[in-house]
């Protein structure tokens, strides 16, 4: 990895792996980059070796063909990896990162190195250091709504009392039956909510906002995570199904960072399939609401305009394009976990 090319503006060699629909959307904003080079795609996917990347992505074809060949991604020597599987194998990440290339990826297992286990953490620190190389997780949420952005509103405050970030999705136009129902949970019986569904919210987001009390100076005690659901009064028809009546039509997931025994730092995700719910929740459009108590305090609204018909087509990008305009500054980093706090700010280049 050559990291004076990084910071001289050289086109850095970019792998994509995974095309899943972050993947698929992190393609084609390498190939539009004036700045990276596509350099190899790793598909998860047998089926998909040999198709060309601009055909899994729907751009013009490329004379690069995917590969289901792990050898054949890490024999080619690219700058980074942008690692972007539906799970994330440790396996697979100490071995790019050994091999000199460096990885962003949209996995949520980095976002604060401490949180991590620190037998794996040792791990990939070891990786990072025989391979100069850095790695860093990002994407919309968490990384932008829960760092990025609460970083930048921080610098404008000399007290904070509390900070929350809510998150809203209305996924009724969502043709996803597996994501909504299976995964999800949605249509199911209310008693069927689980602990596993906290658990995974705070694991996801728990991170982040340590990272975030940190970067403050107001390190957090412990983070907790609760959860509350609203039904369909009546059956209701969405793109990826109908929700019987007296099953969860919306959920409320909220992730709260305690310090003092109070709560500081609070990510609360709002997402439903209707507004007829019972009870009637206070419901906004899709997009992110932050408040800020302080000495400064803010009110934001930012809302995804992008009609429901086309938000699933649409939305990859938001994680994806964070990632992807991230390459540069983890290719110029020094070796390591490398966080929002660590890297400089960063911006897209367009043109």
């Amino acid at each position: 990895m050559d990291r004076d090319s990084a910071r001289s503006g050289k086109r850095l060699e970019v792998v994509q792996w995974a095309t899943g629909n972050i993947g698929t959307g992190a393609l084609r904003a390498v190939l539009g980059h004036p700045g990276l080079s596509l350099a190899g795609v790793y598909a998860h996917s047998p089926e998909k070796a040999g198709q060309d990347a601009g055909d899994l992505c729907g751009l013009a074809s490329t004379g690069i063909k995917a590969t289901h060949d792990i050898e054949e991604i890490l024999a080619l020597g690219a700058d980074c990896v942008l690692y972007m599987p539906r799970a994330c194998d440790m396996d697979e990440v100490c071995r790019i990162l050994a091999s000199g290339a460096n990885v962003v990826t949209t996995r949520g297992e980095f976002h604060h190195p401490p949180s991590m286990d620190k037998a794996l953490r040792e791990r990939v620190e070891a990786a990072c250091a025989r391979g100069g190389t850095s790695i860093h997780s990002t994407g919309s949420s968490p990384g932008f709504i829960t760092e990025a952005v609460p970083l930048v509103l921080a610098s404008i405050q000399r007290r904070l009392d509390h900070l929350t970030i809510h998150e809203y999705a209305d996924l009724s136009r969502r043709d996803s039956p597996g994501m909504l129902f299976d995964v999800m949970g949605f249509g199911s019986a209310p008693a069927d909510f689980d602990e596993a569904r906290l658990s995974h919210v705070r694991d996801s987001f728990g991170p982040s906002l340590r990272l975030l009390g940190d970067a403050l100076g107001l390190p957090l005690d412990s983070v907790v995570a609760s959860g509350e659901v609203a039904t369909a009064p009546r059956p209701t028809t969405i793109a990826a199904g109908t929700l019987p009546p007296g099953t969860v039509a919306a959920q409320r997931m909220t992730v709260s960072g305690l310090r003092g025994g109070e709560e500081l730092l609070r990510f609360q995700a709002t997402w439903y399939c209707t507004t007829d719910l019972a009870p009637a929740w206070d419901i906004r459009p899709t997009g992110w609401h932050l408040s800020v108590e302080g000495d400064a305090p803010l009110d934001i609204d930012m809302r995804l305009a992008v009609p429901l018909e086309r938000m699933a087509s649409v939305t990859p990008g938001y994680t994806a394009n964070r990632a992807v305009n991230a390459v540069p500054a983890v290719c110029a980093a020094m070796p390591g976990i490398r966080t929002t706090v660590d890297l400089p700010g960063f911006t897209g280049v367009l043109g």
